[in-house]
């Protein structure tokens, strides 16, 4: 718990740090479009409440980074608990970057993070890729880079680990109509930044927790 509420923390908070300087500002042009179109095409939706900008969109917007840091971390290190896998700075830091590889890159290769303004498939369908995605490039890279195995079966083992990894993109992503009221080339940007973002996280977020799992698991127990 000490390990996942700290790496978490520190984790989701920096990506914020990054994020202020890199995904909010395009973000915030995103919207101008969006509302140019909107009103354009005479459209005035009711929404709830939000958060105005400056201090209060900020703030919030950190500390939404920092509790969805605590839960992944809460994910990432209680797989690894439960494996049993001895982990220090190098290794967490690795490990962080194969959940980066798991729920960040693989699904943004169909499913790439898209600003405001920017048409997307249904919700449902969205989400249920993801996951599949997700759960599936998790499989295929334990197969592939899991225990040691005899060499009989070693490349049966591969086989199957690439056809996972492969497959949900065989299936293809739900996608939407393109019509995009913001141009490609901040769209563009957006993707980047936002997987630079995320990838950023998962590497501190594996090395401090990695690097605080080995303190713990070197203290001698009483």
């Amino acid at each position: 718990m000490v390990v996942s509420l700290l790496s978490g923390a520190i984790a989701g908070l920096a990506s914020f740090a990054i994020q202020h300087f890199t995904v909010i500002p395009l973000i915030e042009v995103a919207e101008t479009y969006e509302a140019s179109a909107h009103a354009a095409m005479g459209m005035h939706e009711e929404e709830g409440w939000q958060p105005s900008n400056g201090w209060q969109r900020t703030s919030l917007t950190a500390l939404a980074n920092m509790l969805s840091g605590i839960g992944y971390a809460a994910v990432l290190f209680g797989v690894i608990g439960f494996a049993g896998i001895p982990t220090d700075l190098k290794r967490g830091a690795l490990l962080g970057l194969a959940a980066f590889a798991c729920v960040g890159l693989a699904p943004a290769l169909g499913l790439p993070p898209q600003p405001p303004g920017v048409p997307v498939a249904d919700l449902q369908d969205r989400q249920l890729w993801w996951a599949g995605t997700a759960a599936a490039t998790a499989a295929g890279l334990w197969l592939l880079f899991g225990s040691a195995r005899g060499q009989r079966r070693i490349w049966l083992f591969r086989i199957a680990g690439t056809a996972c990894i492969v497959l949900p993109h065989l299936i293809g992503p739900p996608l939407a109509m393109p019509n995009h009221v913001v141009p490609i080339s901040i769209v563009h940007k957006f993707e980047f930044a936002s997987l630079a973002t995320i990838g950023i996280f998962w590497l501190v977020l594996g090395a401090i927790g990695g690097a605080l799992l080995s303190r713990y698991q070197a203290q001698p127990t009483r």
